[in-house]
């Protein structure tokens, strides 16, 4: 893999964890004895990511002070929202750190394995030529940890689409590609599904489908789970 930009997204408040991030940043609860924000971290890193920007609003001094005492000889650059800006706000906001203009943005609930190294290479694989989005999906039966009962999305010939019924379930994994041309509202506060909304309603988001288990760590029963 050539050298890429990942955003780890860490300022949101992990409130279906319930007691557990009361003291703690669910970037920095443990999955099978490993913190999830090092695991995301030690996966990207090897397979070529160099440079790691990392938003964050809630307990952000706990995220801080973590990543300055693991990863101070890493390439990391901490945002501090003062005020949480949402999940496109914040995606919008790191292209004002950032001198490249296609990023690889990141969910911190995600459990990477080895199984997964491959795959995801193969993914970003030529990101540089992604001209606005692209989508990492899941198949329901690979897709563990927390999930909605109706599906994320649909992909046709490559091309992701709304998700109906009649559609076999595809759930977004957490992981996906953005071109900053993508970011041209005046809003400064917003959820990044209202970008979604607009892209597929002009066929802008391209989408691959993993063949490995994805684990999704977004509830305080998923992390109890093996």
């Amino acid at each position: 893999m050539k050298n890429f930009t990942l955003m780890i997204l860490c300022a949101g408040f992990g409130s279906r964890m319930l007691n557990l991030t009361r003291s703690t940043p669910k970037p920095l609860l443990k999955y099978k004895n490993k913190v999830l924000l090092k695991n995301t971290i030690d996966f990207f890193n090897n397979i070529g990511c160099d440079e790691i920007l990392i938003n964050t609003h809630y307990l952000h001094h706990k995220i801080k002070k973590y990543l300055d005492k693991n990863f101070k000889n890493y390439p990391i650059h901490i945002i501090y929202e003062k005020t949480i800006l949402g999940t496109g706000g914040g995606v919008k906001n790191i292209f004002n750190h950032t001198k490249r203009k296609k990023i690889c943005v990141v969910n911190s609930d995600i459990f990477w394995t080895k199984e997964n190294k491959s795959h995801i290479k193969y993914f970003l694989k030529n990101y540089q030529n992604v001209a606005h989005c692209k989508m990492l999906l899941s198949k329901d039966n690979n897709f563990l940890g927390l999930k909605k009962e109706n599906g994320d999305f649909n992909l046709k010939r490559n091309v992701v689409t709304n998700w109906n019924n009649k559609n076999e379930k595809l759930y977004y994994s957490g992981l996906q590609i953005v071109s900053k041309n993508i970011f041209n509202n005046k809003k400064k506060i917003f959820a990044m599904n209202e970008i979604w909304i607009n892209l597929i309603k002009k066929n802008h988001i391209k989408g691959y489908v993993i063949p490995s288990q994805i684990r999704h760590i977004g509830d305080k029963k998923s992390i109890l789970e093996n």
